[in-house]
């Protein structure tokens, strides 16, 4: 089995690249070869493959398809921060990239199983408290707007028999290793990481705020199941929102001072951020996310947990 991955070269690409080269098999085959793809060189051995490009630049897209992967997993895009500041890079990578991909595989004629990073942020209120599966997509937010056109462009690209996929709605994924990004979301990690590197963080929201998070180690557990899982078990509605921890901010506080104690908490300023407080508000909340339960889909129970697997899986790695 051939695999592409969109956005190798990223935090959840890399993750999801060793997990694979740890299992060594998908849907029973042996992977023959994993073709990474990205802007910037994701590091990987002979016989797999380390391509550069931009997906939405004519051409790319389809040199990438001429491999035959039979497993695409389409992590690329440009995050919410960003996108929002960015109109034209949103578009242009989110909406053009993607539909440079499906097509590039509608030509191709056969049919691989894509499996599509997507987000609660398709999601726009007023909300209720819990955020049910048929509650209707409507995004606040350029990023929102662009990963629903995409789930749209999945249906249907599948409904037509093109290839067989599956979109994934992503919570807020937590603890991210590394420097921070431009996501709007970025501190939710960043006033656990920081300070358990020692280093201070700035929290822009106020500690009561609640939100829906997993952790990395989860979301390459969603993005291995959705590479297995029956799709005809799916249906029709292809786009599945996934599982996560709802807590708030100082209940995740409380967390990192359970693991590490109060003198590694205090390292958290408080530093209201307008413009970010404007774009969390405008996400939901809490997930009943009962179909991706349903189908196997599984996060962590506690935000404990979700820091236990930051510390064991990338503390003190960089």
């Amino acid at each position: 089995m051939r695999i592409l991955i969109t956005g190798a070269a990223g935090m959840i690409g890399r993750k999801l690249t060793a997990a694979l080269l740890a299992q060594g098999q998908v849907q029973g085959k042996p992977i023959s070869q994993l073709i990474l793809h990205d802007i910037a060189v994701a590091e990987v051995e002979a016989p797999h493959l380390a391509l550069v490009g931009d997906l939405s630049q004519p051409g790319v897209a389809a040199a990438l398809i001429s491999h035959r992967p039979e497993m695409i997993f389409h992590l690329a895009g440009v995050v919410s921060g960003e996108a929002e500041a960015n109109f034209d890079l949103g578009y242009g990578v989110n909406v053009d990239g993607t539909r440079a991909l499906f097509e590039a595989v509608r030509l191709a004629g056969y049919a691989p199983r894509v499996v599509y990073a997507s987000t609660t942020a398709v999601f726009g209120g007023p909300f209720p408290e819990e955020i049910p599966d048929d509650f209707a997509p409507t995004p606040h937010s350029s990023y929102g707007v662009q990963k629903l056109i995409g789930e749209a462009l999945l249906s249907d690209y599948s409904r037509r028999g093109f290839f067989d996929g599956i979109g994934l709605r992503l919570p807020t994924i937590c603890v991210r290793p590394g420097k921070a990004n431009r996501a709007a979301s970025s501190f939710f990690s960043g006033i656990i990481r920081e300070p358990l590197n020692g280093l201070p963080a700035d929290l822009p929201v106020a500690r009561d705020w609640l939100h829906t998070m997993a952790s990395p180690r989860a979301a390459v557990g969603f993005f291995l199941h959705a590479a297995e899982l029956d799709l005809g078990a799916v249906g029709l509605r292809r786009n599945l929102t996934l599982p996560g921890v709802a807590v708030t901010v100082g209940e995740q506080i409380a967390a990192l001072t359970r693991a590490a104690g109060p003198d590694v908490a205090a390292l958290i300023r408080d530093v209201p951020d307008p413009a970010v407080w404007a774009i969390v508000q405008s996400w939901p909340r809490r997930f009943a996310a009962s179909r991706a339960k349903a189908l196997g889909f599984r996060a962590e129970d506690s935000f404990d947990e979700i820091v236990r697997a930051y510390i064991e899986d990338d503390l003190g790695k960089g």
